[in-house]
Order: structure tokens, then sequence, then C-alpha cells
């Protein structure tokens, strides 16, 4: 069992940050990064204070339509310190239009019950 913490800070530019906190002895925790079960290749573990920035950096390769998940993982236990995913496509246009339509419904609803009600009220 890893006493290891990982909390996402941003992701920008393509590069997934985050910061890992807990114990890990002196030297810097080893991670794996996985994406399919595929590792990738350029992942940092810098030292701060009392904690370490972890940055990602997702290659371009593997942003496609749908969803890319992505796995942290402490790789001398094996132990899941986090995971992020990245939504592109036709499947996220498709979310977010029936987001929209839920969200016209529900303020139809809304505006249909406040009339109502000022009717009754006046």
């Amino acid at each position: 069992m890893s006493d290891l913490a990982l909390t996402k800070t941003r992701l920008i530019a393509g590069i997934w940050q985050g910061v890992l906190t807990g114990q890990s002895g002196d030297d810097a925790p080893l991670l794996r990064v996985t994406h399919l079960d595929q590792e990738l290749t350029g992942v940092e573990v810098l030292a701060e204070a009392d904690s370490w920035t972890v940055r990602v950096p997702i290659p371009a390769a593997l942003i496609a339509d749908g969803l890319q998940s992505f796995v942290i993982a402490d790789a001398r236990t094996g132990t899941v310190l986090g995971s992020f995913a990245i939504v592109a496509g036709e499947a996220l246009a498709e979310d977010i239009r029936a987001e929209m339509d839920l969200l016209r419904a529900e303020l139809d609803l809304l505006k249909r019950a406040f009339r109502r009600h000022c009717v009754e009220t006046a």
C-alpha cells in the first residue's frame, strides 16, 4: 500500500500536471503512466519542499475522437494514484448538445411554473 496522494493542478499545452504528497523515502517516487496498457515516456517527477511536481506530456498521437484514459500508478507497488481522461471529437459534441437540450427543457419548465405562479398570485 502506498502513502502517496496525487492531486491534479492543471492541464496546459498538452502537459498534465499534479502534486504528489506523502511518504516515499529519500528517493523521488517512480511513476508509471499508461494509456491502453502502454506506458508513456517523458514523465517527470520534480522535487519541491515537501512534495513532488508531476508532469505528464500527452503525445499528440494519443489525442483522438472519443474518451482517452490515462492511469498514473506507483511503479514500485503498482498502486493506482490517479487518472485523467481527455474527451474529444463527435462524442463530446453529442454530449454537449444533449446537455444543452436538457438545460433548455428544464428552463422551459421553470418558465412555465413561474408564469403560472405569477398568474395565480396576481
